[in-house]
């Protein structure tokens, strides 16, 4: 989301002098995107942000994966994820490709012992359940219920959770995320016709900036692993930054559906695109209103995307048995379409509650161990007649 933003206090020009109270160098780094040609930030430390003093364990978090190349359709209940206490260990890939990994988490307690970092991915964190404070060196963020956090990859961060009760739906991303181009004029301004605007982004707030020595384990993600990295220097010790390059927030409450006479396809409801997949809102909207509309979705081949829709609240109206916290995954190379039943019970209908995040990637997603201990490996039939 390319907008420019200032917090705390920087120098007049790039590149020069700001000095501190006692005389002494402010530290600036630039924290930029796609080599220098995409977006970037520039901050200022109190302390190098380069001094690292051990570098402890390295392990393995990459996804282990049960079907590699899958043609089954699958439900997977996720609620089915049990609670654990640390933020990392709770977040379990389920479905992956080279462009993305989707995970589900249900973190009990807030990042107290350490801060993370991903350098591998930008991170789209929706929050199903919960509440809390997401914290980082650019600023913090509070969320609730129905927010997208944005996170760019190499952003140090923590979170903080009101209660135990959390239920997060992540998106690892190996390209950033940017809002859909047919939305943007030339310059990059959100036009009349985009679903929102920028007065909907909620960007940091309240940079925290720390001027402290000791030891301060960062939790660094890179292929797939984890280096516990001991810095000199508290990471939260900017004092200002200017550029478009940070976290922020959306609420999937402030999309505003577009709606038609006759069913609107699936790109009406995009609110985030990347190179390698797209990322749509359903929210409560207005049924069609031609007087012969059929309001549930018709059928579709998936040739080129897999389909991942994750169920967030209220009565999907084109699927059977359907609860808050599944996942339906659709491949590519079949068709899908409404439940029997669903095109029916949809005449005539006038409005739909339901709630749900989509996302269409553009390669095969594979399949992982943590997604078949909650699957419904029957689903694949819930099409049959009886």
């Amino acid at each position: 989301m390319p907008l420019y933003h200032r917090l705390g206090s920087i120098p007049p020009k790039r590149h020069t002098i700001f000095r501190k109270e006692n005389g002494d160098l402010y530290y600036e780094q630039l924290f930029g995107t796609v080599g220098f040609d995409g977006m970037s930030t520039n901050m200022y430390h109190v302390h190098r942000p380069t001094q690292v003093k051990e570098i402890r364990k390295q392990y393995s978090v990459a996804p282990k994966i049960a079907k590699a190349n899958n043609i089954q359709s699958y439900r997977l209940r996720g609620f089915q994820v049990e609670p654990e206490n640390d933020f990392l260990e709770s977040r379990k890939a389920v479905l992956t490709n080279s462009d993305c990994t989707i995970v589900l988490a249900a973190p009990k307690k807030s990042m107290e012992d350490y801060f993370y970092k991903n350098t591998d991915s930008d991170e789209l964190i929706f929050i199903h359940k919960g509440s809390g404070t997401l914290r980082t060196f650019l600023g913090n963020l509070t969320f609730k219920y129905g927010d997208y956090l944005v996170v760019p990859r190499g952003m140090i961060y923590k979170i903080d959770f009101d209660t135990e009760d959390n239920r997060l739906f992540i998106v690892e991303s190996k390209h950033p995320f940017y809002t859909p181009k047919r939305y943007r004029n030339w310059f990059g301004q959100l036009m009349e016709h985009s679903p929102f605007c920028e007065r909907d982004i909620r960007r940091p707030e309240n940079l925290e900036t720390h001027d402290e020595k000791g030891e301060f384990l960062i939790k660094l993600r890179k292929q797939d692993e984890i280096f516990e990295m001991v810095y000199a220097t508290h990471p939260f010790d900017v004092v200002g930054y200017d550029g478009y390059n940070y976290p922020y927030a959306f609420s999937i409450h402030d999309f505003e559906p577009i709606t038609g006479r006759i069913h609107q396809p699936p790109p009406v409801h995009q609110t985030f695109e990347t190179a390698g997949f797209v990322v749509c809102s359903f929210v409560p909207r207005l049924y069609d209103y031609h007087p012969d509309a059929i309001p549930a979705p018709y059928n579709h081949s998936n040739i080129d995307s897999d389909e991942v829709l994750y169920y967030v609240d209220g009565d999907f109206m084109s699927r059977n048995d359907i609860a808050p916290g599944h996942i339906s995954l659709h491949p590519a190379g079949i068709p899908h379409g409404p439940h029997p039943g669903a095109a029916e019970r949809s005449i005539g209908k006038t409005v739909t509650e339901e709630l749900a995040v989509m996302v269409d990637t553009f390669k095969p997603l594979m399949v992982t161990e943590e997604a078949m201990k909650i699957a419904d490996e029957q689903y694949y039939q819930s099409w049959l007649e009886d």
